[in-house]
């Protein structure tokens, strides 16, 4: 294939990606409603439902804004050839080809970064500050850049240079020895994320005896969970928003509670959360996402290994000659439509793996204390209630408030809710 087909196909490809995500984002800033039945008025206060809707509606306008300015120098920089020139400008000056893609895709991310900063700020100090989210500080928000680049450097610059090694000793086979190497990679981060990364970040402190403790313990013998430790972690740094989750492959497993999650909810509303996060174990939803992501990723592998030596493809981004970085940043386009449908398929696997997660936490715990949870947890981050259908299918990976509900409403042995 020609070098300016595979450049019209990539540019394609950008161009109608984009106008999709615009027109599912239109289609979900329509779908708000002013007016709330009187049953969910009875949790949802309609001053506050209204200022969900314009949290919503300045989100929207802020999306387009940024997501155009991307888009813009996107294009530009395939139609111009800036990526080949680059690559150009970074030749000039080394040799090895290893320290050039290293340096390449460092460029990349400083520029896109120095670019996208003032929306990054804008998001952050203004729109979330505006509606009481943010509780990041100028300092940490600088910090954590800091730790994202040095996070970045580390262990992407060690995946790159594997990678650039496997390709230039084994040829179109380095797919083989790289996918166990990233499948391995992702279970180590799925076991030890909690212990290793999340402290760079934030403060995990063991939950102290009482109440609470003596309740997630209590559950977690009953129904065999076998639980490590309780960690409560400094969410409030960063956010007023809420969450939870546990980690771990093994038997043993780390609960981590937010510390607003905590100060906004019962002692059963947090059980309630926690026997939701239990179904997920129970249900091995973590080993079966596990395994979509080994096939996924050894796929795209494979996919990448058939173009990663052509040379035209690097000649379509404006390169002189052939550079694995180039036709890494090609492949990542060209394979955008195919990833896109994977993480379809992942979003219903995932929204389904929800349903199951409520239906156990009412089996083994009650319903009525988990639907008080996700019902405060939707009014505290001013959650969308109607979001539109097509919106939900292509990007949800959890069923909208509503749905969650009357589910948890409909008998036990209703089809779709059984545990």
């Amino acid at each position: 294939m020609q070098s300016q087909t595979i450049l019209y196909i990539i540019v394609s490809i950008v161009t109608v990606s984009y106008l999709f995500e615009q027109v599912l984002d239109y289609l979900n800033l329509r779908a708000q409603r002013t007016d709330i039945p009187d049953d969910i008025a009875r949790f949802y206060d309609r001053d506050k439902y209204l200022r969900s809707l314009a949290y919503h509606r300045e989100q929207a306008v802020f999306s387009f804004l940024t997501s155009a300015v991307s888009f813009i120098v996107l294009l530009l920089m395939l139609l111009a050839g800036g990526f080949g020139w680059v690559d150009h400008m970074l030749r000039l000056f080394i040799i090895n080809d290893i320290v050039v893609a290293l340096v390449f895709f460092g460029v990349l991310m400083i520029a896109s970064d120095i670019l996208t900063l003032p929306f990054q700020l804008y998001g952050t100090f203004v729109i979330e500050e505006k509606y009481g989210f943010n509780k990041t500080t100028l300092k940490t928000f600088i910090a954590d850049k800091l730790k994202g680049y040095l996070l970045s450097a580390v262990v992407g610059g060690v995946l790159l240079t594997v990678l650039i090694v496997l390709v230039n000793y084994l040829g179109e086979s380095f797919w083989v020895w790289f996918a166990l190497i990233a499948c391995a990679l992702i279970l180590f981060m799925n076991m030890f994320y909690t212990s290793l990364i999340l402290p760079l970040y934030n403060k995990l402190t063991p939950l102290p005896d009482g109440e609470l403790k003596d309740a997630i313990q209590a559950y977690a013998r009953q129904v065999d969970f076998p639980l490590d430790n309780i960690f409560v972690i400094d969410g409030s740094k960063r956010s007023a928003k809420a969450n939870a989750f546990f980690s771990g492959m093994g038997r043993k497993k780390k609960i981590v509670l937010y510390d607003t999650l905590i100060e906004q909810h019962s002692v059963s509303e947090l059980v309630a959360v926690l026997a939701h996060e239990v179904g997920h174990f129970k249900k091995k939803h973590i080993v079966w996402s596990y395994i979509a992501s080994v096939f996924q990723i050894t796929f795209m592998l494979f996919v990448l290994s058939r173009i990663i030596g052509t040379e035209a493809v690097s000649i379509a981004l404006g390169g002189r000659y052939w550079g694995i970085h180039l036709n890494l940043v090609a492949f990542a386009i060209l394979f955008s439509p195919i990833s896109g449908i994977a993480g379809l398929l992942m979003s219903i696997f995932s929204r389904k793996n929800e349903f199951e997660a409520d239906a156990y936490a009412r089996q083994t715990y009650a319903a009525a204390p988990l639907m008080d949870a996700l019902k405060k947890l939707s009014v505290d981050n001013l959650s969308n209630l109607y979001p539109h259908p097509l919106y939900v299918f292509f990007h949800y990976s959890h069923p909208p408030l509503l749905e969650r509900l009357a589910a948890l409403e409909r008998p036990a042995n209703t089809p779709g809710v059984n545990p």
